[in-house]
């Protein structure tokens, strides 16, 4: 193993890992690696493995025996290949210590850039790069990150020294500073730590680098990284690597620059490069949002309007190296990079390239671009594209015809449109979303503790920061719109205001977010939904075509049945008979039919409901034009449907002719300690089978009528909820199919039709064998079997999940992503009994796990015939099916 157990070196000849090493090396060390050995110029460094993180926790944050020779030993190679020694007063060697976990999290993990100045290497950098104004620049800047980061003193105490130092002496830009200047100001940062932390700054390079090391491996478990990793599904088992690396500066002057780029646009996926760069700068600036970057292309730049060179103009040699490298990365890696780059008194150097993070609409484009190209395979192209972010495809965009009212403009750093109340902090955006109200959150600049605000807000809008800065890379991951470096936005969060322009809004005022265009609206702008084609259409035939199960969607709507037709569905996969009951003049005859004493009651208040059943379903059955369509029978919980004040009491005594106070008397009877597990599914039937026969006779009705107008073949499948004895179905199914026999001869019809059940108590899974015996089908209904494994109710345990969450009790939210432990396993034997009875029982899955990419993975291992999901989860439904099958 080179470079023996806990480090690995790159650079300088050495090549001691490569990019497939990412879970030992995190994404970073592995890229750095390969880079190297591509021959591309990176500083030499070396990455102290992701062990080493476990080993830090398991050992209650002490490093393991043998750490400290490896990292002497791997720095001293480092120092030999560039001519420097760690801690030498006259050719020190500077380092960069940066976290790198096997999945990017941008901004969310520690760094500490310059580490190795003191009071006496500072002079010997100095001498070295012949400039003394540098040397200080680069000092005070590792006093302000090495205290932010390892001694825990507030950024914001730095700021406001400087901030009160350009003011004194009348500075605009850090750039005027002179090398006495800073000394000056770092002689204040010095005593700001000392009194914060009560010892003076640390001078001992070796103390300094621990502290960092030590810090990056703590910044782990840190509050934002916690919150990033809950949001992206990443473990916290994989834990983060460290990297340390030769410094080279692009605060040498104005032959030096830093910059970001990708080899592709990340927000649109064309293909230009894409870019920004700050001569005179270290790479903390570009993301940072303190000064305004300039853009990487002469293209860029002419398009926005801007009037500073851009690095095509101002260093034409290093971009065209730099433009070399673009291409050889993005050919070897064969995905768009996004790459970090500093150019040191006009020498290039590489100092991160990793897979690009893109919105949808770029993934999208990129992955069907390459395939295109003959880069990447149709399979390969259809695994490039996250399902989940399919999501932001859907996105709304602003109605161009709608009258709108601008307020400002800046960079349009993640698009989609969207309107809310304007918010000042995350703390309240969150609190605000959990109220149910819409909320745009306005910053000056996000940082990394804004994660949970963000994630809560419709949109994201900022006064600094450019196309990279941390809210953009965030919001783009998130899919959620956003503007950045809205220059002449003034925000006054103690008055709850912001003003542009002469003109003032205020905290709870309505706006809306235009993020592709870069703009702020005034009050909320109409929205039009997305067109589907194009690229997306080729996706989706690739996609289609590598996967096994079908997908189907959960509607009871014709309008619903149709979004998931245009989507792709293939047939409905449940359809919930009690949503189309709730409808105005249809739950007075409900609430009539429930609340009547006898059969005759409730026939007369049924036979009113039969015409009205018959038309919805004549409805989706045309829309459906012959594909399947699973109708579950009525699955109230009654409480839902019980009249609760007097005058709903009243509505009902006029339309049934009986007596109020009757009906009050029998609707208190009928309440329930504990609805859900209560009168409801299948019992209803028991009690009352003329229901089930009223909705059976709806649905054969209008299977006749649909398929003698159109020609279509139509096959219902008639499911009964909530069985847990066969008995209960073996009942039931007697009554449906002579219901379906009777209207079959009236009507002189020939209609297929299947009779299946929802597999949504334990009892039921385990008993699947012999359910089977009376059971065409099965849909695990895995919202109710979720609730009743755990016996967890879905609406109450929303106020203690976060808590279960942030313990890491759960891993996941069982009603989002199925459990496949418990859940999942009572789904995998009751398929696997349901099959020994019945070979050719098909199955399905329809609760909202049939629209979450991780649980589909899980569906297809256990090999189920169809997932449903909501109509507007379709596409990502059939990307997940594909991907999952391919994976396999």
């Amino acid at each position: 193993m080179a470079g023996g157990n806990w480090v690995y070196s790159f650079g300088a000849g050495a090549v001691g890992g490569d990019a497939s090493m990412k879970n030992l090396l995190g994404g970073k060390g592995a890229n750095l690696a390969e880079m190297a050995s591509l021959g591309l110029p990176v500083p030499p460094g070396f990455t102290i493995t992701t062990e080493v993180c476990t080993a830090f926790y398991d050992n209650n944050r002490n490093f393991p025996d043998g750490l400290k020779g490896e990292v002497d030993a791997a720095l001293e190679k480092v120092g030999a290949a560039v001519d420097r020694r760690f801690g030498d007063a006259n050719k020190p060697l500077l380092v960069s210590v940066r976290s790198g976990a096997r999945a990017s999290m941008p901004g969310m993990m520690d760094t500490v850039l310059n580490l190795g100045l003191n009071d006496e290497t500072v002079a010997g950098l100095a001498a070295l790069a012949g400039d003394e104004r540098f040397a200080f620049d680069s000092y005070r800047r590792f006093i302000q990150m090495y205290s932010d980061v390892v001694l825990e003193v507030e950024h914001h105490e730095f700021e406001e020294i400087l901030e009160t130092y350009k003011e004194e002496n009348d500075f605009l830009l850090d750039t005027e500073l002179s090398a006495n200047d800073w000394r000056q100001v770092i002689d204040g940062y010095k005593k700001v730590v000392e009194t914060s932390w009560g010892k003076p700054f640390p001078q001992d390079p070796q103390e300094q680098l621990w502290g960092a090391i030590g810090a990056v491996f703590s910044s782990w478990r840190n509050d934002r990284a916690n919150t990033y990793r809950r949001l992206h599904n990443i473990p916290e088992s994989w834990g983060t690597a460290v990297n340390v690396q030769a410094m080279v500066f692009g605060n040498m002057g104005e032959t030096s620059a830093t910059g970001v780029a990708f080899t592709r646009d990340p927000s649109t996926g064309e293909n230009e490069y894409y870019g920004e760069f700050l001569i005179n700068a270290q790479g903390e600036d570009v993301v940072a949002g303190i000064r305004t970057p300039q853009p990487l292309t002469k293209r860029a730049k002419d398009a926005m309007g801007e009037t500073a060179p851009s690095l095509e103009e101002a260093m034409p040699a290093a971009y065209e190296e730099l433009i070399a490298v673009f291409d050889k990365l993005e050919n070897h890696y064969r995905d768009m990079q996004d790459i970090e780059f500093t150019i040191q008194d006009t020498k290039l150097w590489m100092l991160q390239t990793r897979n690009g993070k893109r919105t949808a609409k770029a993934a999208l484009k990129i992955a069907v671009d390459m395939c295109n190209d003959g880069l990447i395979s149709e399979e390969e192209a259809v695994m490039r594209v996250d399902a989940h972010s399919l999501d932001q495809l859907l996105h709304p965009t602003l109605d161009p015809d709608a009258p709108r009212d601008q307020l400002l403009t800046g960079l349009p750093a993640s698009p989609g449109a969207a309107s809310g109340e304007v918010v000042f902090n995350s703390d309240e955006a969150e609190r605000l979303a959990q109220e149910g109200r819409k909320v745009i959150l306005v910053r000056v600049e996000t940082s990394p503790e804004d994660i949970h605000g963000m994630h809560a807000a419709q949109a994201i809008v900022t006064a600094r920061g450019g196309m990279t800065s941390h809210a953009a890379v965030v919001a783009r991951g998130m899919g959620r719109p956003c503007v950045c470096g809205a220059g002449e936005l003034r925000i006054d969060k103690e008055g709850g205001h912001f003003s542009v322009s002469g003109r003032t809004v205020n905290k709870g005022d309505v706006v809306t977010v235009d993020g592709g265009a870069g703009k702020v609206f005034l009050g909320a702008v109409p929205t039009l939904q997305p067109e589907l084609s194009g690229d997306f259409a080729s996706l989706m035939q690739w996609a289609d075509k590598g996967r096994r199960m079908k997908v189907r969607a959960n509607a009871e709507t014709p309008h619903d049945a149709q979004v998931a037709r245009d989507f792709g569905a293939e047939g409905i996969g449940l359809c919930r008979t009690e949503h189309m009951f709730f409808d105005a003049e249809r739950i007075i005859a409900v609430r009539e039919m429930i609340l009547s004493e006898n059969e005759a009651g409730r026939r007369a208040a049924l036979d009113k409901l039969l015409p009205m059943q018959r038309s919805d379903f004549e409805e989706i059955f045309k829309v459906m034009a012959g594909f399947p369509v699973t109708v579950r029978l009525l699955d109230p919980p009654l409480h839902e449907f019980l009249p609760h004040s007097d005058d709903e009491i009243e509505e009902v005594a006029k339309a049934s002719g009986m007596d109020s106070e009757k009906l009050k008397d029998r609707a208190h009877k009928l309440q329930e300690f504990n609805p859900m597990l209560g009168h409801r599914g299948c019992r209803l039937g028991v009690s009352y089978p003329e229901i089930y026969e009223m909705q059976t006779r709806a649905i054969i009705e209008a299977a006749c009528a649909v398929a003698k107008e159109t020609g279509d073949k139509v096959t219902p499948e008639i499911m009964v909820p909530l069985v847990a004895k066969r008995e209960e179905l073996a009942f039931l199914k007697e009554r449906i199919d002579a219901v379906a026999s009777a209207v079959k001869a009236e009507k002189g019809a020939d209609i297929d039709y299947f009779v299946g059940t929802m597999i949504e108590l334990p009892r039921a899974a385990l008993t699947a064998d012999d359910i089977a015996n009376d059971a065409e089908f099965f849909s695990f209904g895995t919202n109710d079997l979720t609730q009743t494994t755990f016996g967890l109710s879905r609406d109450d345990a929303a106020s203690f999940l976060p808590d279960y969450l942030r313990r890491n009790i759960f891993e996941r939210d069982p009603f989002v992503t199925i459990d496949e432990d418990g859940v999942g396993a009572l789904v995998e034997i009751a398929a696997e009994r349901a099959r020994k009875t019945r070979a050719d029982i098909k199955l399905g899955i329809c609760g909202e796990h049939g629209g979450d990419p991780d649980s589909i993975r899980f569906v297809e291992t256990v090999g189920l015939d169809y997932v449903s999901c909501s109509p507007f989860r379709t596409p990502i439904a059939r990307l997940a099916a594909a991907q999952a099958r391919l994976a396999k």
